[in-house]
């Protein structure tokens, strides 16, 4: 039998009602992705009719992946293509404008090849993995990339005493300096951070590995790092609980468990920091057969 992905559940959960899910995901007969817009910090927004430039990228992008991502398809290949074609239409409508306000997401996907599976990605968005002999993985694009931001946040909530008002912590100036700083350096030689967006080039620094399965198939979780702050930052789960309480009650289940922590257990982010107090959280749900 051919190698297979199926879906057994899926959700996209906005973190704030009336403000736009950035998040999108996925899946035709050979793939599966979950694609994590990166809430924008430019002064206006560009693209009309989607909410928010970050949520028109990861809408662009999950578009075309679904056409594109077939067994033969080389993801390298496809990313830079998708990215031109979002470079010439964000251009085209925004002009010249600073790199903090460029378009980006973060992606994790899966695609079955002639002989297994493959996973690759950019960003911060993960893949959770259960075999079916009980071992499980963890991969994503950016080791360490969860402490980092908790360290970030923290130092934020430190000098302004809680997320902010606004539950968002680009309403402080001196973040929002700090967090532009560091979006201007992705996507270029000068940084370590390479995500999806209007940078061709960002294909060729596309995480990739291919994933074998231990005990005849595996229960995979592809999720943007909304979900996996169950695991990164509540420690609630580790990979594996995490996937079998999603196999067992479903991922509406857990959102509402995560969404618990963030507005009712600490909406502040006085225990557990972070630069908002509820952001857009997708995941699918997979089981990979050979």
């Amino acid at each position: 039998m051919a190698p297979r992905i199926s879906v057994i559940d899926s959700i996209s959960d906005p973190g704030k009602p009336g403000r736009a899910n950035e998040d999108r995901l996925g899946h035709n007969g050979s793939a599966a992705f979950v694609i994590d817009g990166a809430t924008g910090l430019g002064d206006r927004q560009f693209m009309e009719g989607y909410g928010s430039d970050a949520a028109w990228i990861a809408e662009f992008a999950a578009i075309h992946f679904a056409e594109r991502l077939n067994r033969s398809a080389d993801p390298k290949a496809v990313l830079r293509k998708v990215s031109e074609e979002a470079r010439d239409a964000f251009m085209a409508a925004a002009g010249d404008q600073p790199r903090y306000a460029w378009p980006l997401c973060s992606l994790t996907a899966l695609q079955t090849t002639d002989t297994g599976f493959r996973w690759f990605g950019l960003g911060d968005s993960c893949l959770y993995l259960l075999h079916d002999d009980g071992r499980s993985d963890f991969v994503i694009p950016i080791p360490g990339a969860y402490e980092w931001e908790q360290h970030q946040a923290a130092q934020h909530i430190a000098r302004v005493g809680g997320i902010g008002a606004a539950n968002i912590a680009t309403s402080d100036p001196t973040t929002l300096a700090n967090l532009r700083e560091g979006r201007a350096r992705q996507n270029t030689p000068d940084g370590t951070t390479w995500t999806f967006g209007i940078v061709p080039e960002a294909a060729d620094h596309l995480a990739m590995i291919d994933v074998p399965l231990h005990g005849g198939g595996a229960t995979a979780l592809l999720c943007s790092d909304g979900l996996a702050d169950l695991v990164a930052l509540y420690k609630l789960y580790d990979p594996a609980t995490l996937i079998q309480r999603a196999a067992t009650s479903g991922l509406k289940s857990l959102v509402a468990e995560l969404r618990h922590m963030e507005r009712e257990i600490d909406p502040d982010g006085l225990k557990y920091p972070r630069y908002k107090q509820s952001d857009d959280t997708t995941a699918i749900l997979l089981r990979l057969e050979t």
